[in-house]
């Protein structure tokens, strides 16, 4: 578990004093943990009014094309159309693709906004959009990296703004951070503005490779080349054991406790809040201190029936991870399915959304919803899946790089899926024109979409924010999407 960290340079002594996650810096082992938290209380500051608990963000870096997912459009031109067929849903009127067959059965608990719609056509600026919820870009805004001049995003909202539930982050990002096949990392998942001390926490079990998208081990994929093996992609529980050393011997007195941590107090108010590093201690503590958050980060020991139904790759156990997480008490998770923007899919689209994209996914966000459900916990979870953008009307091929053809980036139009927390399923919000291009009726834009996790989650609507020189701005830059929530 890492605990927030930006990836611009900054000093060592602020990189240090945030990584309150590392049980080496404190000098800690698992023994002291208990005296520990009852020494350290933690004031909530913000007081809630939600209508749910927990927000799950399922982003599908790349671009969800929206002809082959929730928008189908059978009778356009075969240019247009694509591939795949229409299915019907759980709900009469509604139908979504052929290859989604377990969402289709479930249509009941979830709507669709067919009508998301933003200027850009860039997957850096879509991110930038699409994870902070606003559609300008920001000042001194920089394609290639994050920049502490950036938009917050969501997670960094909810982490800095919410009430810590049984003193766990209240927002937290996994199974990695998105990044760029070139090894860039995209802008749009950080605090920005507001500093790198309130990033959201980056839980990483997946490992980052330039050449592999999917689900692995068994949807793994290459654009171009079609399915892939890799024995060395593992997903992995995080480390949260007792460093090698530490024994019951060592911590087993107060006041040697706090002589320890007052020791290297004195190095860490030079270059930290004291007030946010003591946040971040007290954080760490409860994550490694308590069994039962301990055991909603290991996702791998699991019950294996439970871990079957999600599928057992890294589309599954990350949603699976996910849904510990909440009924643990993380108010905000946001799950990344597939990085270094696995969706993009400007060729080879239909065998590789048929064969590697929509099996896992289908499979996981439905055993979410049914997971959840039996749990009592959908009332009071709002899931949120979408894209930084969809595709383009008219299907092409790139002759240098495909075999087969696919959909370039679309900014104009996207489908937005959203489930539980208030959700009236069995619906659909706004329209795409006949040929899915952009919207014909109820058109939302990423404000709407950031409004609507706000509101579910109980953040007021004068609450403000700041940025790392205490000026305020608002949070609310438009209206939750009308007629969603009951």
């Amino acid at each position: 578990m890492k605990a927030p960290q930006h990836p611009l340079p900054i000093s060592v002594g602020r990189r240090t004093a945030i990584q309150a996650g590392s049980i080496g810096l404190l000098g800690l082992g698992m023994n002291h943990l208990p005296p520990l938290q009852a020494a350290l209380p933690l004031d909530g500051k913000y007081p809630r009014a939600q209508r749910a608990k927990s927000v799950i963000y399922i982003f599908l870096s790349g671009g969800l094309a929206q002809h082959e997912s929730f928008d189908l459009k059978p009778n356009a031109p075969k240019e247009v159309r694509g591939e795949f067929n229409p299915i019907p849903t759980k709900t009469p009127g509604i139908q979504i693709c052929e290859h989604l067959p377990e969402l289709a059965k479930r249509s009941e608990k979830w709507a669709l906004c067919r009508s998301m719609t933003h200027p850009y056509i860039e997957h850096s600026d879509g991110h930038m959009v699409m994870l902070t919820g606003r559609t300008m870009l920001p000042p001194g805004y920089d394609r290639s990296k994050p920049k502490p001049t950036d938009w917050p995003s969501l997670a960094a909202m909810a982490n800095d703004r919410l009430t810590p539930r049984n003193n766990l982050p209240p927002a937290i990002v996994l199974p990695d951070k998105i990044v760029h096949r070139t090894g860039r990392t995209i802008p749009g998942q950080f605090a920005g503005q507001m500093g790198s001390l309130r990033d959201p926490w980056f839980l990483e079990t997946a490992p980052y490779h330039p050449d592999h998208y999917g689900a692995f081990p068994d949807y793994l994929f290459h654009h171009a080349k079609g399915g892939q093996k890799d024995v060395n992609l593992k997903f992995q529980a995080p480390n949260l054991s007792l460093p090698q050393g530490m024994g019951k011997e060592r911590f087993t007195n107060r006041q040697k406790l706090f002589r320890n941590l007052n020791a290297q107090r004195v190095f860490l108010e030079k270059a930290a809040e004291v007030e946010q590093f003591e946040r971040y201690r007290q954080m760490a503590v409860d994550l490694l201190a308590k069994e039962k958050t301990r055991k909603a980060f290991d996702v791998m020991s699991a019950d294996e029936k439970r871990q079957e139904k999600y599928g057992k790759n890294s589309f599954g156990w990350s949603l699976l991870s996910a849904a510990q997480l909440v009924e643990a008490g993380v108010s905000l998770v946001q799950v990344n399915l597939g990085n270094n923007e696995t969706w993009d899919t400007h060729g080879n689209a239909f065998p590789d959304l048929k064969n590697y994209l929509f099996p896992p996914t289908d499979k996981a966000v439905s055993a979410l919803l049914d997971d959840l459900d039996e749990r009592g916990l959908l009332k009071e979870t709002l899931i949120v899946m979408g894209s930084e953008f969809g595709r383009t009307p008219k299907i092409s091929l790139l002759e240098k790089h495909y075999k087969k053809p696919g959909r370039d980036h679309w900014g104009a139009v996207q489908s937005i899926l959203l489930a539980g927390g208030g959700v009236q399923g069995g619906r659909v919000i706004g329209s795409s024109d006949k040929l899915g291009g952009y919207p014909a009726s109820d058109p939302q834009k990423p404000e709407n979409l950031a409004a609507t996790i706000y509101e579910a989650l109980g953040i007021p609507r004068d609450m403000m924010w700041h940025d790392s020189s205490d000026r305020p701005s608002k949070i609310y830059y438009g209206d939750p999407i009308p007629g969603l929530l009951a």
